[in-house]
């Protein structure tokens, strides 16, 4: 064979090798594209704002991606408690975690800062914190060695305390073991009112106020009625401190698995439902307020002296605690000059 016939061999040879490997590359973006993919998104609350963005989320997921990912919402811990989810989350039994950021401590301790009592006075700047570049930016990549991605941070609502007996004084509050999440700055603020802070899964808290084995809870008007709360207890103090913020989580591995596109969805759906739970933070809320009062609960608000001692008090705590680690204490200085700006 002349080397004429040979080259033109090898150029066959080539193109046909270019041809196949485009083939191939073509079948297997159109497979990708086809593929469905399935995200379990898992809430510890029902009738409140984590399980409403959990819906929200879901729909708007599968209508931009056309169908190709199938979103699952399991509300009311369904799948296990709020540590077992992050934990199934970090390791892709779970796609998508929906929860304040204080029980993501274990894994970083600054995603407790947002808990900071006093940080925000309002749910309008609670929102304008969330949605502020430097703390999307703190918030949303701290889990990134630890196995997730934060794709969405909003407010939910200011907390509140509900007792078995009554708390209309700061006073009340001496020797009262409380449920709070997973946080230093709760925990201090508590121990400065004079209680006894407890760490507990939502799951757990109903039961426990129920049995006696706490004198009370922290939470949002969501939970307390949402959950119906009122079947325990009729007595909610609002102390309006610290501001609950949602945080959402998915499993880092499973969103890298995902085509370009589809990743681009979740993040944009997951930063697009976070800005429109602002009106539907504050009516569920509302809601909430009304269904306690109309199941025979009672909303107690302090006297405005103590309410003004209330602050003072706990003025210093989100400092006290930050200054333990020079992390926590950047991170806290990034919240705390949001929430600057946010006023």
């Amino acid at each position: 064979m002349t080397s004429i016939g040979t080259a033109r061999i090898a150029r066959s040879a080539m193109a046909a090798g270019t041809i196949a490997a485009s083939l191939a590359l073509t079948l297997g973006v159109a497979q990708a594209q086809g593929q469905t993919y399935v995200m379990k998104i898992s809430t510890p609350t029902i009738n409140a704002a984590p399980d409403r963005f959990a819906r929200n989320y879901a729909a708007a997921l599968e209508k931009d991606s056309g169908g190709r990912i199938k979103a699952e919402v399991y509300p009311a811990s369904q799948l296990g408690s709020i540590p077992r989810q992050i934990e199934g989350t970090q390791f892709g039994a779970i796609q998508c975690e929906v929860a304040p950021p204080e029980f993501f401590v274990g894994l970083d301790e600054r995603f407790g800062v947002l808990a900071a009592p006093g940080l925000v006075s309002s749910m309008e700047q609670g929102q304008r914190v969330a949605a502020d570049p430097q703390v999307s930016k703190l918030m949303l990549g701290l889990g990134a060695d630890k196995g997730l991605r934060g794709v969405g941070l909003f407010m939910a609502e200011p907390s509140e305390i509900l007792t078995k007996t009554p708390v209309r004084h700061l006073a009340d509050f001496k020797g009262k073991k409380i449920r709070i999440f997973a946080s230093d700055f709760q925990s201090v603020a508590l121990q400065r009112l004079g209680a006894t802070p407890v760490a507990m899964s939502l799951g757990d808290v109903l039961p426990a106020v129920q049995q006696g084995a706490i004198d009370g809870a922290v939470a949002g008007m969501q939970v307390f009625t949402g959950m119906k709360f009122y079947d325990a207890s009729k007595y909610i103090t609002m102390t309006h401190q610290p501001a609950i913020f949602i945080i959402v989580e998915v499993n880092r591995k499973w969103y890298e698995s995902l085509p370009a596109d589809l990743q681009r969805i979740v993040e944009q759906d997951g930063a697009a439902q976070s800005a429109a739970m602002k009106e539907q933070s504050a009516d569920i809320v509302n809601l909430a307020r009304n269904g306690w009062t109309e199941q025979g609960g009672e909303l107690i608000g302090l006297p405005a002296d103590e309410r003004t001692e209330l602050l003072e008090t706990l003025a210093s705590v989100g400092q006290d605690v930050a200054a333990k680690s020079p992390v926590l204490s950047a991170a806290y200085k990034v919240v705390t000059d949001a929430a600057q700006r946010a006023q």
